[in-house]
């Protein structure tokens, strides 16, 4: 499958991505939540040999047709293993569209699981922490660097109201750099709509929102519509919840659900997570949904669902496999770290 994935532009942006991006969450650092990490990376977490694994699935990707790549700050060193890559491979910056993110800094340490009292990251949404994780983010990216988002805003941290911080993101906007902000937790949708509020110039300050958004979650289908009818970029994270929309899924809870995949999926003549992908690509709102594939056979498990059609066993899927936020966020908050 060779640079056969089509491309399209990211809302209203000039931006053009393909409808399946590569996120490296699960790439650039030791420890990450979804199942099975440990073992994608054979718990080998030595830094050469981390970079060298993730080169190879970014390669995998490349080769494919994927054209987004999205990292953020805090992803250990995501953004250093993804600039070295795209220097590698002597990628020019109009060739690919890269994603990276602030507002959390990384405090694992490269270690897999932290000590009790201490964080993997720590949020800070200050006008000093944009200044700072953009200077760093540069540094790493260069011209490659084309959409800088808000990681995991909320209305709690209240950055969608720090008047210095959106001032700066709009001096940055007007500079040329796309300016987007990530969601996470069941009040998604209502940071979604505020920021459908902020305007500068006449303009949305924000061009682009990346949500979680899968059969399981599906709080935020109105907001997001709702985005996308505002000419926002709709980018899907976590189209796979950490692993539950798998074949990894064992729990004992899932069995029914697991079981009404596997039929779908084998009636589909595919894999369970290429179908859960297929219904995120499918959504009217959607322009990219990411595959948080830590191994090039799970990359290209995931590249199937861009060949299946929307049809209405997925939309049956829809109904039958949602949970209500609360209880989603509830289960991803007990993913252990691995």
């Amino acid at each position: 499958m060779s640079n056969s994935v089509d491309q399209r532009v990211l809302g209203k942006s000039q931006l053009s991505v393909t409808p399946l991006g590569l996120g490296l969450a699960a790439l650039g650092r030791p420890g990450y939540i979804n199942l099975g990490h440990a073992s994608d990376l054979e718990k080998n977490y030595d830094v050469s040999s981390m970079e060298a694994h993730a080169h190879t699935v970014l390669d995998a990707a490349w080769d494919a047709g994927i054209r987004y790549f999205d990292a953020a700050r805090s992803y250990g060193r995501a953004e250093a293993f993804l600039g070295s890559w795209l220097k590698k491979r002597e990628i020019a910056p109009q060739a690919v569209t890269v994603g990276s993110k602030w507002g959390y800094e990384y405090t694992a340490n490269w270690q897999v699981n932290v000590a009790d009292g201490q964080q993997h990251e720590v949020k800070e949404h200050s006008l000093a922490m944009l200044q700072k994780q953009l200077k760093e983010s540069r540094a790493l990216l260069g011209e490659h660097l084309d959409l800088y988002q808000i990681h995991s805003a909320t209305l709690k941290s209240a950055v969608l109201s720090n008047q210095a911080v959106l001032d700066e993101l709009a001096r940055l906007r007007d500079t040329g750099l796309t300016i987007g902000l990530t969601v996470s937790g069941e009040h998604q949708a209502d940071v979604i709509r505020k920021a459908l509020e902020i305007t500068y110039g006449g303009e949305l300050l924000f061009s682009s929102v990346q949500a979680t958004w899968n059969l399981l979650e599906q709080s935020t289908t109105s907001a997001l519509q709702a985005a996308h009818d505002a000419g926002l970029g709709v980018i899907v994270k976590e189209a796979l919840a950490n692993g539950r929309l798998t074949s990894r899924n064992i729990q004992t809870d899932f069995k029914e659900k697991r079981s009404l995949l596997k039929t779908h999926a084998e009636a589909h003549q595919t894999s369970i997570d290429a179908l859960a992908l297929a219904a995120v690509l499918h959504q009217p709102f959607v322009d990219i949904a990411l595959s948080g594939a830590a191994r090039i056979e799970h990359l290209r498990s995931n590249l199937q669902a861009l060949k299946l059609s929307a049809d209405k066993s997925i939309e049956a899927l829809q109904k039958s496999m949602k949970e209500d936020a609360p209880t989603y966020w509830r289960k991803r908050s007990q993913l252990d770290w691995n």
